[in-house]
C-alpha cells in the first residue's frame, strides 16, 4: 500500500467528481480503478459528486463496475439526487415539468413527485426544474416558459455548467438548457442546486458525519469542483486530466496579483498532473 502525501494524510472523506477525473465518457483515465482502491485500502470513505444530472445513480454504479470500480448507490450525489432532496424540504408530492432526462426524472419521481409532461392547466405546476437535455426541443421550452409566465411555476435548475466533458473535447452542457428558458421568461433560477452551490458537499458532510476539515474533493472544473469545495470549507485538489489546464491556473492567479479578480474560492488548495499524484513516490 502506497503512502499518501503529507497534505492528504489526516484525510476521511474523498468526493470524486466523475467526468475529467475518473473517465472522459466512456474511457477510464487510466490508473483511477487502482487508485480509489488505494483510497479505501486507507480506509478512507469515497463518495461522487457529478452535476451530470442524465443518468440514474443505478447506471452510475455499472458504469463504475465495467472499470472495476465497486460502488453502491449512495455512494452517488448528483445534481438530480440533490436537486429532489432538496426540492421535497420546499414542498412533498410536488408537480414538476422537466427539462431534463432520465436521471433527473427517476430521482423526483423516488420521493413522491409526478412529472407532468403536458399540462391541462399551466396552475397545477408547482415546479419547472432544468437540467442537461441531449434532446431538447423548443416545444417543452415553450411549456416551461407558459408555466412559470402564466402558471406562477417556480424556477429551479439542477446546475449551470456551459459544457460537458466528453471522450473526445466537449459537449453543450445544461447551462445552454437554463439559459434559453432565462432568455425566454426574464427570470433566472430560485436556485441552482449542483456546483459551485456547496449544498451538495454540505449533503455528502451530514450523511457521512465526517467534518469538513477531513474531507477533500478531486475536480477537473475551477468554477464548479474547486469553488464548491472552497465554499464548504473542504481542501480542493485540481487534477489535470479534463478541461482545467495549468495555463488556465497560471492566468487566474496573475488575474488575482493583478487585481483583476477577488474571489481566491477559484483557486484550487493542490494540483496534481494525475490522480496517481496523491501517494508519494518511492
Amino acid at each position: 500500500m502506497h503512502e499518501l502525501i503529507d497534505d492528504l494524510k489526516d484525510i476521511e472523506l474523498a468526493i470524486f467528481d466523475l467526468d475529467g477525473v475518473i473517465y472522459l465518457g466512456d474511457t477510464l483515465i487510466p490508473n483511477a480503478d487502482n487508485i480509489i482502491k488505494e483510497f479505501k485500502d486507507h480506509s478512507i470513505k469515497v463518495v461522487y459528486n457529478s452535476n451530470n444530472s442524465t443518468a440514474t445513480r443505478q447506471t452510475y454504479v455499472e458504469k463504475l463496475r465495467n472499470f472495476n470500480i465497486k460502488s453502491e448507490i449512495s455512494d452517488f450525489y448528483t445534481s438530480a439526487s440533490i436537486t429532489s432532496v432538496e426540492i421535497t424540504k420546499i414542498k412533498k408530492n410536488a408537480k414538476i415539468f422537466v427539462i431534463g432526462e432520465k436521471g433527473l426524472r427517476t430521482e423526483l419521481q423516488s420521493l413522491g413527485h409526478t412529472i407532468v409532461t403536458r399540462p391541462n392547466d399551466y396552475k397545477d405546476i408547482d415546479f419547472v426544474i432544468v437540467g442537461l437535455d441531449r434532446d431538447f426541443k423548443y416545444s417543452n421550452l415553450a411549456i416551461a416558459q407558459k408555466c412559470i409566465l402564466e402558471g406562477g411555476a417556480k424556477f429551479y435548475a439542477t446546475n449551470a455548467d456551459p459544457t460537458l466533458p466528453v471522450a473526445r473535447g466537449l459537449k453543450p452542457g445544461a447551462g445552454v438548457m437554463v439559459n434559453a428558458l432565462m432568455t425566454c421568461t426574464g427570470k433566472e433560477p430560485i436556485k441552482i442546486f449542483g456546483k459551485p452551490e456547496e449544498c451538495g458537499i454540505n449533503m455528502i458532510l451530514s450523511d457521512t458525519q465526517i467534518s469538513a476539515e477531513g474531507t477533500c474533493i478531486f475536480g477537473d472544473r475551477l468554477n464548479t469542483d474547486i469553488l464548491a469545495g472552497n465554499r464548504a470549507g473542504i481542501k480542493t485538489i485540481m487534477v489535470l486530466t479534463g478541461v482545467t489546464s495549468m495555463e488556465m491556473i497560471e492566468e487566474l492567479k496573475n488575474d488575482f496579483k493583478n487585481s483583476n479578480l477577488s474571489d481566491r474560492n477559484l483557486l484550487p488548495n493542490i494540483v496534481i498532473n494525475k490522480l496517481d499524484d496523491v501517494f508519494k513516490k518511492k
